[in-house]
């Protein structure tokens, strides 16, 4: 089988030395004005369409968008240009695509507030749940497949309702303090309001042009957008997604920076912000009349991805770039210690349990086939558990005796490890649907249940009894990427992500 790595100018085909000519990059930006421009926007920043930059595009494979420019995409309008452009011409938007523009984009004030349109008048519609369903054991299902959001009853394993998300809702989903409300953000910088009592699209904002996350305050009046580009912060009203400022992420020595993530601290009332090129923590409270100036902690390091420890005083930080991981005390700003980790660790995906008395938190890992379990009392790694590859997702409840963990980028990611929370050792490995994806899992509110995504555009959410292990329901889903708990999110319960 033949296979191509892309040089800057040269098709090198492996297995038989073969050499093409590069693709024509300024017929490929001429193509793109005729055929894309309508939909995509001027510098590709999005309109109707997605916006097509390579921060925006970072996960999506060279195949996929070929496929997608060939085939289209259904249930969107996205057409099919396979009839229209020939094999060169595709290859060329492919190339030319992942390449930034020759005018890097801007984003301001009065972009965001040219975008935001309110869709329905809160005022007119119900308070109360307009469903027969547990209010807060609805699931919010992202279909990545096809860019849908699914509102799933938790008890009965029902599609109550599905919309259409904008393009790669990423950071996952967050939920007002009472559960009626539930924030998306996208990755080219959308942000939508639903009603989950009402099932119904309430307001939308482009807060951005590539975002990481967002997070809702413990009040549920704010809520903070963390972008890429530009590198800034969005604060928007919660009740209507208007903006009320944006922060430029700016250190003290004037370095310009990408946000790496944005959560909510609900014990300490505020804000924590990780920076991706400037080694600083930030602390917006979000108290009465805030004025959101943040308290800057200085890090050892920049800072890719974060978690908390139970009482939310401590941040536990990595690095890509670095070996290990620091512990910074948000109370006095200081950091305490360093954690020998290796590879690199996703701590926004760990989570945490008791084990002999002591909170303990496990966190996998997207570069060794190995999940990390960290004494918090001591700071000391106690346990390297081997797995099969290295995973993205770890879950557990804490009326569930298993921590499940994928091995999502391994060659054996069609398995599902349990991890026994007391042994530390792997207890089962399931296979739940052979050669497909099978990756994050979410606990229904009291732990008895569990939804497992199958990550095919051909996939499933599989529901399995969390004690008997035995398969309870299936749910065919186009590339369900992640599904998220009401009851358990806004509790900041044991076991899920933060």
């Amino acid at each position: 089988m033949k296979r191509w790595w892309w040089l800057p100018w040269l098709w090198i085909g492996a297995a038989q030395g073969a050499v093409a000519t590069a693709p024509d990059l300024e017929q490929a930006e001429r193509n793109y004005q005729q055929h894309c421009q309508q939909c995509h926007g001027v510098n590709r920043i999005g309109g109707a369409g997605p916006a097509l930059l390579p921060q925006s595009l970072s996960r999506i494979k060279p195949d996929e968008i070929r496929e997608v420019i060939t085939q289209g995409r259904p249930a969107s309008q996205m057409a099919a240009f396979g009839g229209v452009l020939d094999a060169a011409q595709i290859e060329g938007l492919v190339q030319y695509l992942q390449r930034p523009p020759a005018v890097e984009p801007r984003w301001d004030e009065d972009d965001i507030r040219r975008s935001h349109r309110v869709l329905e008048d809160l005022a007119s519609l119900p308070t109360t749940p307009q469903h027969k369903a547990d209010p807060l054991n609805l699931f919010v299902v992202v279909e990545a497949g096809d860019h849908h959001v699914d509102v799933v009853d938790g008890d009965r394993f029902e599609v109550l309702a599905r919309f259409a998300s904008h393009f790669a809702v990423h950071g996952g989903p967050k939920f007002s303090p009472d559960g009626r409300f539930v924030y998306l953000a996208s990755r080219d910088g959308w942000i939508s309001l639903y009603d989950l009592h009402n099932l119904k699209l309430i307001a939308e904002v482009r807060a951005g042009l590539n975002t990481r996350n967002l997070a809702v305050s413990k009040d549920g009046r704010w809520v903070l957008v963390g972008n890429y580009l530009p590198g800034s912060l969005a604060v928007l009203d919660a009740r209507d997604l208007s903006l009320v400022k944006t922060i430029a992420t700016v250190g003290r020595d004037g370095q310009a920076s990408r946000v790496s993530a944005v959560y909510t601290a609900p014990p300490r009332n505020s804000f924590i912000v990780a920076l991706k090129d400037v080694k600083e923590v930030w602390e917006l409270p979000t108290g009465p009349n805030p004025d959101f100036v943040p308290r800057r902690i200085d890090a050892e390091d920049y800072l890719d991805d974060f978690s908390f420890s139970p009482d939310y005083r401590q941040l536990l930080a990595t690095s890509r770039k670095a070996q290990g991981g620091q512990v910074i005390d948000l109370d006095n700003g200081r950091v305490v210690t360093d954690i020998a980790l290796p590879g690199m660790p996703h701590l926004g995906s760990g989570t945490y349990w008791r084990r002999d008395g002591h909170w303990v938190l496990a966190t996998p890992n997207i570069s060794k086939g190995l999940i990390s379990v960290i004494d918090l009392d001591t700071w000391k790694v106690i346990k390297q558990i081997p797995t099969l590859g290295p995973g993205f997702f770890l879950r557990s409840h804490a009326n569930s005796r298993y921590a499940w963990t994928d091995v999502f980028f391994g060659p054996d990611n069609d398995a599902i490890h349990l991890i026994d929370k007391q042994t530390l050792e792997i207890a089962h490995t399931l296979r739940p649907v052979p050669g497909k994806t099978a990756a994050h899992v979410e606990f229904t509110r009291d732990g008895r249940y569990l939804l497992l995504s199958i990550w095919a555009t051909d996939g499933a959410l599989i529901v399995y009894d969390s004690n008997t292990l035995q398969e309870i329901k299936r749910l065919p889903m186009n590339k369900p990427s992640g599904k998220y708990n009401v009851g358990n999110k806004i509790e900041f319960a044991e076991g899920t992500s933060h």
